[in-house]
């Protein structure tokens, strides 16, 4: 390659490139929400995610019947939570802020696996996870703290914290799946999501113009896109460096929620954004335990 791209790894530069499809697809998200109900999104993103994942399966070969049955269902289960309250989030709140609450997922799994997989937890972790924690009031800005016009809404606050929180156990969940190939797991999440979400839009449904038609085909496709780059990338790059330019995700938020949505991040955004980053990176520094 040449170019100005030209001296930066192919890991770094897939990884940029997933965290740009991921605000795409929040940005068409946010914009299918103004008019469109949330289980329709859902269920409408989940379907395209599921179909796509299925030609990839059958081409590479891959049986559709998962070895760890309770483990894919699990992770579908936990996967569904998360993608619905971060919908909700991301509807409901500035762009930016919803990326900044959910990027607390990678300190929330430091947490989950602790718990659930007795990985070790030391004073060092242990501090760095409620600092980030922390940014999070930061960002959210509470009214009895910033005053009610600085507040956020609190119930999008709130399960933008639930989505990063299940994201994070099903993100531990995927560590323990040793036999399924990854995208027979996200097969699995997506075709199961559409089974839960489809009795929520029955209730509510809403026919959908083409336009909005095209909006939730852009965000299951986005979303396909970027889990394949991100795969990618962590193949090709060391986690801690590709983890570091995954957080480019907040910039381009913030970029689109300018453009699209006259949304300008203040500074307690930004200063939540840092704390986060930064505490996700001394995270992934701090060597194991013997």
């Amino acid at each position: 390659m040449t170019g100005p791209l030209a001296g930066i790894p192919r890991g770094l530069r897939l990884m940029a490139g997933g965290a740009l499809a991921f605000s795409v697809m929040s940005a068409l998200l946010k914009l299918a929400g103004e008019t469109l109900p949330l289980f329709e999104i859902v269920t409408g993103r989940s379907l395209v995610v599921a179909v796509l994942c299925a030609i990839a399966v059958h081409r590479q070969g891959h049986s559709f019947i998962p070895t760890e049955k309770k483990l894919v269902l699990l992770r579908a289960l936990t996967g569904f939570i998360a993608l619905s309250c971060y919908f909700y989030s991301v509807i409901h709140l500035p762009l930016a802020d919803a990326t900044v609450i959910y990027f607390t997922n990678p300190v929330l799994t430091a947490l989950v696996a602790a718990a659930v997989l007795r990985e070790h937890m030391g004073p060092k972790e242990l501090g760095w996870v409620l600092l980030s924690l922390v940014a999070v009031v930061v960002v959210a800005r509470p009214s009895f703290l910033f005053g009610a016009e600085r507040a956020l809404e609190t119930t999008a606050v709130i399960l933008g914290l639930v989505s990063a929180f299940f994201a994070a156990a099903s993100y531990v969940t995927i560590r323990s799946i040793r036999h399924d190939p990854p995208l027979l797991v996200v097969f699995y999440f997506s075709a199961i999501t559409v089974v839960l979400g489809a009795p929520m839009v029955l209730l509510d449904f809403q026919p959908p113009s083409a336009l909005e038609v095209l909006l939730v085909l852009g965000v299951g496709v986005a979303t396909h896109v970027g889990q394949l780059w991100i795969t990618w990338a962590f193949r090709l790059e060391r986690a801690g460096r590709a983890s570091a330019v995954g957080y480019l995700q907040i910039v381009f938020a913030a970029v689109w929620g300018w453009l699209l949505f006259s949304e300008v991040p203040d500074a307690w955004t930004w200063v939540g954004a840092a704390i986060i980053t930064l505490s996700t990176l001394r995270l992934s520094r701090i060597p194991p335990a013997r």
